[in-house]
């Protein structure tokens, strides 16, 4: 048998040749792969097919979505400016993000809203100094769940107030209940300046200072910062309120908390973020459609407060059914003048039996009921004979939207003369609409507010 052995020169000569050849075959699929993206491009323009940007809009380095928008590409332009200076001021409330910890290695031994927002943002000076004109306003500092509704009618009022003459407002929440603080401003607030709220899930410092002895691994100074850069760069003008967090932007009717401990805590579900920021670089893949009516007066929600006192906003509950749930607890509300109940359901929004008479007998003295699932994901469609279907709505948002359905007076009809809030009420109020489907408010984060019905004195957008 004959053998044939390769001199060293020769495996060179192999190699090299091998080479050459795989490469060549990695054009050859690259090529291949261009020429078939631009044959379907050209397919697809042939066949009427729009470019997949947000309302057809042109997308440049300040609007990469493309968004159809006059006062979103003035917005996100005037940001983009050399010398430009955006003003943001950070609203604090408190929470583990001005937390302090009893020593630098612990994150979960400390006391919530130990430090100003003043000092926190002193603590980021002067690469702060250099994103934006940042200015504090301590609204409180307490645990996010110290809140009342009041004082988030109170916490609407000054966000607006800043925005009078601020380009963009922070607002730091603590984590817990950091959903519902975003949900409330981002039906509540009627200008179209972004709303960025922020918090962490480890405190800030174990020191008196925020400025020494950060904790080990710390969110909060991290978060702070990127959220007023975000809110800094116009990108989020007209969206709404948004949630960020761990990098990510989140829109607030779809972000929830989803882990007691870990720095991603926070989730979209099935709606995926909106997008991130690394750096100096902020990333959007989707907007919210309310951005497609921000030239329009139909970007508005119907929840001005300036028309809602805060003694006027109604209480209203969440109950969650389960095997065998009893009907007692639903009677108990009712008969406490709770004027609206949220009911998580098993699956798409079933409730017991027990607790469907007990339902039936409140919705004929005027409590008005949204069906929810308790799942996590997913709709409830169920509507009808009083009940109105909350959509993908987590229970906790919809009841902050009924709430705001019952208060305000072009979703809700007054009550009758010497009917009262305490006590069995008598069946006032009108049957709710069997869905949210445009008012009071659109029951999927892509439908547009409905159209104001009035004029108003309109704050600066």
């Amino acid at each position: 048998m004959r053998t044939f052995t390769l001199t060293l020169s020769g495996r060179v000569v192999a190699l090299v040749v091998a080479v050459v050849l795989a490469l060549a075959a990695v054009v050859a699929t690259v090529a291949y792969g261009v020429a078939d993206a631009r044959a379907t491009a050209a397919a697809a323009r042939a066949a009427g097919a729009q470019p997949p940007v947000l309302a057809a809009g042109v997308a440049t380095a300040t609007n990469p979505l493309g968004i159809a928008s006059s006062r979103y590409a003035t917005a996100t332009a005037t940001a983009n400016e050399p010398d430009a200076k955006p003003k943001v001021v950070v609203v604090g409330t408190g929470g583990t993000i001005s937390g302090k910890a009893s020593g630098r290695e612990t994150f979960t031994s400390y006391r919530s809203g130990s430090y100003l927002m003043e000092d926190m943002l002193d603590a980021l000076r002067p690469e702060l100094d250099a994103v934006a004109d940042v200015s504090a306003v301590q609204f409180g500092n307490a645990g996010s769940s110290g809140y009342t509704i009041a004082q988030f009618h109170a916490l609407t009022q000054e966000v607006e107030k800043q925005l009078e003459t601020a380009d963009a407002v922070v607002v730091t929440t603590g984590t817990d209940t950091q959903e519902e603080f975003a949900y409330w401003l981002d039906l509540t607030v009627q200008s179209r300046k972004p709303v960025v709220t922020t918090g962490s899930m480890r405190p800030w410092g174990a020191a008196d200072s925020p400025a020494e002895d950060l904790v080990f691994g710390t969110d909060a100074p991290a978060n702070l910062y990127n959220a007023i850069k975000v809110a800094a760069s116009q990108q989020t003008y007209c969206f709404g309120t948004v949630l960020m967090l761990n990098d990510e932007i989140q829109a607030a009717r779809e972000v929830t908390k989803t882990n007691s401990y870990r720095t991603d805590t926070f989730q979209s579900r099935e709606y995926g973020v909106l997008g991130w920021i690394d750096g100096d670089s902020i990333t959007l893949g989707r907007a919210p459609a309310r951005v497609t009516t921000c030239d329009t007066e139909d970007w508005f929600t119907p929840f001005d407060l300036d028309d809602v006192a805060p003694a006027d906003l109604p209480r209203t509950e969440i109950l969650v059914s389960y095997q065998e749930a009893g009907g007692e607890a639903v009677t108990a509300f009712a008969d406490a003048g709770v004027e609206g109940i949220v009911t998580a359901g098993t699956g798409a929004g079933g409730i017991s039996r027990a607790m469907s008479q007990a339902r039936s007998a409140a919705i004929g003295e005027g409590v008005w009921f949204v069906s929810t699932t308790r799942t996590g994901s997913g709709s409830s469609y169920s509507a009808g004979n009083g009940v109105i279907a909350g959509g993908d709505l987590t229970a906790i948002k919809a009841r902050l939207l009924l709430l705001l359905s019952r208060a305000s007076p072009r979703t809700s009809t007054p009550r009758a003369a010497g009917s009262r809030r305490t006590g069995r009420r008598r069946s006032t109020s009108p049957r709710p609409p069997r869905r949210w489907a445009r008012r009071p408010a659109p029951p999927r984060c892509c439908s547009p507010a409905p159209r104001r019905r009035r004029a108003r004195r309109r704050r600066p957008s």
